[in-house]
């Protein structure tokens, strides 16, 4: 009777292995396996971390096998399970991989593929387009949509963490070392220490320092000494944690009535203010979006205010951006004036800090959690109801969004919640950081998460006429190591542009995306379809590097970026673009590091060996 050796693995996070029964059917194009009882005597099956082997004999041919059988059954208590893989030696001698990496709970059953990547059209079997089907209609009615607050991307209809899929769940590990973090970070801050610091008025700029007082790293160290200096303020909305408002002015707004005699003394190269702009020397962040915004009003004891400043910043002659002029709101007028460098010391200060603290509030509410997580949410649920698992993208793209719906849903519940964190703690608290994102999502458009024409568009973009703008360089090297990587897995899999045209089943993600990411909305320039294998490079380009390169420029994450420890590819071609992938990574790595050993503020947030795969990691 043919024999087969079934290999099992299970996935060494917290709580991943099971004392469940684990019964195992094969479906071969022949005929059907009866269950078989995966045990040997006298020994603990399904140990977390462990690779347990089995011999299951049947009693004819089966033929090619096409699907592999899981069950679990209750022992005495529900066991949840994380299976990992099953690979198959048939009596052939031959070997097929099933890659799983999903949990299996309560008396649960999964059904798996083969490895092979597939699109809808490559299944000619029906059985294989039923269970392709099946998997698709199952996800659906896991993954739901739902309306978190008007104008807001549509987000997974979950109230809080443990009602959302058990597969997209924060493993147990992560969660610890989720709330182990942020209790390190608040004890490195001394956070409870100055907690009233933060609820009353300060009197001292020294106050400052006590809060860093702990922190122990070459860039806070120096930021922390060099703060007050214009050449810091300047340099820091280069390659500072919020580095994509800068633009290069190319003609002075009226609601700045900025003149040359007021600011004469900043420009060095004995021009106007109208010719340094001709020639591509002042530079403008606006942040009108929040004209407007209510301040947080959650706790009567505290006055909380929001400004919505205009900066205008100078190249000098040493090619240092620096700031000339300051108007705190936008309409100008006797009770707006323009701060100047001029100006008293304590005067032109304070007006930086109000600038500063501007950035602060849409760096945290627009930069990061909109065009970062929400996005990035939004790609994720599209995922898992229009892609099966035997699809190429969802096999590229499922490590690009792992924990990313969950570590949302926790901020929904605990953060940007009535009552949350953002309330306790922001100015923008108490509903302001609602009128952002509904606000900002005027301007979030597909291509400015292009990250080359998001550059572009600012002016942003002449490494000769604007050097030292680190974010810029190093993400350029990284968008095109990522994109050169899709480009051969998409033509792997795609033979032209009218298989892509006609993969049903990816243009539904693409639709899905659009229609409730988007809110369906033109002006957006999403697409609605995608019909060229060019295109489709582009697309999954956009959502691997906003999930991984754009997301570290702006948090500072640790892990890396071309690391798939998860193998849903097994074919050789994709493991060899993967490989090439990994060394032009390694190549990028080495060039920031030879720059960063020149520099006194080394900048490395878009190191590859530093991005992490998803926001979430």
């Amino acid at each position: 009777m043919p024999s087969y050796t079934v290999t099992v693995a299970t996935g060494s996070q917290w709580f991943a292995g099971t004392d469940d029964y684990i019964y195992l059917s094969l479906v071969g194009s022949a005929g059907c396996s009866e269950k078989h009882l995966l045990d040997k005597p006298f020994y603990n099956d399904f140990e977390r971390g462990a690779v347990d082997s089995y011999d299951v004999t049947v009693d004819e041919e089966l033929g090619e096998i096409q699907l592999v059988k899981i069950e679990k059954r209750k022992y005495w208590l529900h066991d949840d399970w994380y299976l990992k893989y099953i690979t198959l030696k048939t009596p052939y001698g031959d070997y097929i991989e099933f890659p799983c990496y999903r949990w299996i709970t309560g008396e649960g059953e999964i059904v798996l593929r083969d490895g092979r990547a597939k699109l809808a059209c490559d299944d000619q079997i029906h059985i294989l387009k039923q269970h392709r089907r099946k998997e698709l209609e199952t996800r659906q009615k896991q993954y739901r949509w739902m309306e978190w607050n008007p104008g807001f991307p549509l987000s997974i209809d979950a109230k809080c963490h443990k009602d959302l899929p058990r597969d997209i769940q924060f493993d147990s590990e992560k969660g610890v070392d989720f709330v182990l973090n942020y209790s390190r970070a608040m004890e490195n801050l001394f956070i409870n220490r100055f907690m009233h610091m933060f609820q009353s008025s300060w009197s001292d700029f020294a106050d400052f320092e006590k809060i860093f007082v702990k922190i122990s790293n070459t860039i806070s160290e120096r930021v922390m000494n060099h703060w007050q200096e214009d050449l810091m303020f300047g340099y820091q909305f280069l390659n500072g944690c919020n580095p994509v408002l800068i633009r290069r002015c190319t003609k002075l707004p009226k609601k700045l009535p900025v003149t040359t005699e007021m600011v004469e003394c900043s420009l060095e190269r004995q021009l106007t203010l109208q010719q340094e702009v001709k020639q591509g020397n002042i530079f403008i962040v606006d942040f009108e979006l929040l004209d407007g915004i209510d301040a947080n009003k959650t706790d009567p004891c505290t006055l909380q205010f929001l400004a919505a400043p205009i900066c205008l910043l100078y190249k000098n002659l040493a090619n240092k951006i620096v700031p000339i002029a300051i108007q705190l709101n936008q309409i100008p007028g006797d009770e707006n004036p323009i701060f100047l460098p001029s100006d008293a010391k304590y005067d032109w200060l304070l007006a930086k800090i109000w600038v500063r603290s501007s950035d602060f509030h849409v760096h945290q509410t627009i930069t990061h959690l909109l065009r970062t997580h929400l996005v990035s949410e939004v790609f994720g649920i599209a995922l898992y109801r229009q892609l099966p698992a035997v699809h190429p993208i969802f096999k590229l793209l499922v490590a690009h969004v792992r924990f990313t719906i969950a570590i949302n849903t926790k901020a929904r519940e605990q953060l940007i919640c009535e009552y949350g964190l953002f309330d306790k703690a922001n100015a923008t608290g108490g509903g302001g950081h609602v009128q952002m994102v509904q606000r900002a999502m005027q301007d979030l458009t597909y291509t400015s998460l292009c990250f080359p024409e998001a550059i572009k568009a600012r002016g942003m973009d002449s490494a000769e006429d604007i050097p030292n703008y680190f974010y810029r360089d190093d993400g350029l090297l990284v968008w095109e190591a990522i994109k050169t990587f899709t480009a051969e897995v998409v033509g792997i899999y795609y033979e032209s542009d009218q298989v892509v045209a006609e993969d049903q089943e990816l243009q539904d993600f693409v639709n899905d995306v659009y229609v409730y990411g988007m809110r369906g909305k033109k002006t957006s320039g999403f697409p609605k379809s995608i019909k060229t294998r060019e295109k489709l490079s582009e697309y999954l380009t956009v959502v691997i590097f906003t999930a991984s390169a754009q997301h570290a420029a702006v948090n500072f994450g640790q892990l890396f970026l071309g690391m798939y420890p998860e193998e849903h590819f097994i074919e050789k071609p994709v493991k060899e673009a993967m490989a090439r992938f990994r060394k032009n990574l390694d190549t990028i790595v080495s060039v920031i590091a030879e720059r960063n050993k020149k520099k006194k503020l080394p900048y490395y947030y878009l190191s590859p060996d530093r991005i992490p795969n998803s926001v979430a990691i």
